[in-house]
């Protein structure tokens, strides 16, 4: 598992945002495919289980770019 690890921060430290905005595109596209699958009495738990996700993945995402923004993140430098 480690090395799965080192290969995904290798992988993104030879990245930049224009990768990282194709791979959460290709998420999304998979998450609507898959979506368009989920069974209607299935559709209430499926839309709740993604909302949950989302909430808690997007609030320490723009926690850390606030922190970026005001100059307080470890790895924030002008230059």
């Amino acid at each position: 598992m480690n090395h799965l690890f080192s290969i995904a921060n290798e992988y993104l430290q030879q990245s930049d945002w224009k990768d990282l905005a194709m791979i959460k595109f290709c998420l999304f596209a998979v998450g609507v495919v898959i979506g368009l699958f989920v069974p209607t009495k299935a559709k209430k738990a499926a839309l709740m289980t993604a909302v949950c996700v989302f909430v808690v993945t997007y609030l320490p995402l723009m926690t850390k770019l606030f922190r970026i923004i005001s100059g307080k993140h470890p790895h924030y430098y002008e230059g």
